[in-house]
């Protein structure tokens, strides 16, 4: 949710009671992966020996990015092995002057009907 966990109530006795009854910030879980919010629940755990360790937190979270970073590297890897690339294609950043100079100006635009702009003349105070 973005939120912090009760941020709408006093922290207090009574959230403590509440917290010790059973109830739990807010999930949303368009926000958080599955395996994140199904290790948070574990940590919520009302038996302290059925929640998970520092160091299992620490190694789930590790192997959840070793996933993401194979998942990139396949992505790219895939991307790259199956899409075919134009000989002439180019896809660095490059002066567009000789391949437009040919273009025909304005071949379907009306005059009349059209004002045209010359933002390079146009100054920050007008």
């Amino acid at each position: 949710t973005r939120k912090q966990p009760f941020a709408d109530c006093a922290h207090d006795d009574i959230l403590a009671l509440k917290i010790c009854n059973g109830i739990r910030p807010e999930i949303n879980g368009q926000e958080a992966p599955k395996w994140y919010i199904e290790l948070m629940k574990k940590c919520w755990n009302s038996n302290a020996n059925n929640r998970p360790k520092a160091i299992e937190i620490k190694e789930e979270i590790n192997k959840q990015i070793e996933v993401i970073k194979k998942n990139r590297k396949y992505r790219f890897l895939y991307i790259g092995s199956n899409q075919s690339i134009h000989p002439n294609a180019c896809y660095t950043s490059r002066l567009l002057n000789p391949f437009t100079k040919d273009l025909p100006k304005y071949d379907n635009i009306n005059n009349d009907s059209v004002e045209i702009i010359d933002f390079t003349k146009l100054s920050s105070e007008e």
